[in-house]
């Protein structure tokens, strides 16, 4: 889609972060925005500052991992605008812990809103592409998705979930010969609230595990996040790879995060077991999970 002037967009998650983010890197090409947020507050917020700066905005409180509401998202983008062209399955929550010990109903909230959510988004909107005879849909995964974050085991299910989900999408996409691109974005540590997943845990997630309440693994989290990659610039690389029709958007294209993608996928191929390699800011969470063991 190398044209997005008078097009429209709708991204999820995007009352803040990378979501936000990509809303306004969309409006400064010229599109017309749906965002879709779980938080109302945020969500209202989120498109007044949009329209201040002079967006043409329609903001639709949604539960991605209901599909219904994602459903109901889908119609009412439609009806607004007319048509949709650009998709952005972006909602995301997150947690850690050892696989072990996290409550079922957590992974039944990370993989629905991770997970679930891009399912639904797929569902609902590609069809309609489909039927309008163009689009992009792009689907916010993670380098967890990659290289398996072994801090967060149901972050990175949910993660690897929606790799495998693009990846697929977009293969029979090109084999039907269909106008619809499909990109999957999948960052490393980026300044978002993702650490702050817990204002929107919902009561059946229970609490989180004892890892996720240690101050020293959360005082260690903030930090490695706090410190990371603005989301502006992940923002430019999506609407980058929406217009020369790119799936993988690796936004952190250091070495670092290059050699353990290559290090697993070089691992797998040689069939041998893989290491735990350190990571980034992650030496608290990994003697958390050892203590636990």
């Amino acid at each position: 889609m190398r044209e997005l002037t008078g097009k429209v967009a709708v991204v999820t998650g995007g009352a803040s972060g990378i979501g936000l983010a990509m809303a306004r890197r969309f409006h400064a090409e010229g599109m017309r925005l749906v965002i879709a947020d779980i938080e109302q507050p945020a969500l209202t917020e989120a498109a007044e500052q949009l329209r201040s700066e002079g967006a043409e905005v329609l903001d639709v409180v949604t539960d991605v991992s209901q599909a219904d509401q994602v459903e109901a998202l889908a119609e009412d983008s439609v009806a607004h605008y007319g048509s949709v062209q650009v998709v952005c399955n972006n909602a995301g929550v997150g947690g850690g812990g050892p696989a072990w010990d996290i409550s079922l109903g957590e992974w039944e909230w990370v993989l629905g809103v991770n997970l679930w959510g891009v399912i639904h988004g797929v569902r609902s909107f590609v069809p309609r592409l489909l039927k309008a005879g163009e689009g992009h849909i792009v689907n916010t995964a993670s380098m967890a998705g990659l290289i398996g974050l072994y801090t967060s085991p149901h972050y990175a299910v949910s993660k690897f979930g929606v790799v495998a989900l693009s990846e697929s999408l977009y293969n029979q996409l090109q084999m039907a010969g269909a106008p619809v691109g499909v990109s999957v974005v999948c960052p490393a540590w980026v300044h978002t609230r993702i650490n702050e997943s817990d204002r929107n845990r919902p009561p059946a997630a229970g609490v989180p595990t004892a890892t996720e309440r240690d101050d020293q693994t959360r005082s260690a989290v903030e930090h490695v996040i706090s410190s990371g990659m603005d989301p502006a610039e992940v923002a430019d690389k999506v609407v980058a790879a929406v217009k020369s029709g790119q799936l993988y958007v690796l936004p952190h294209d250091d070495q670092f995060w290059l050699d353990l993608i290559t290090k697993r996928t070089t691992g797998i191929i040689e069939r041998r077991n893989p290491t735990p390699d350190p990571l980034p800011g992650s030496d608290a969470i990994r003697a958390a999970i050892s203590q636990l063991a």
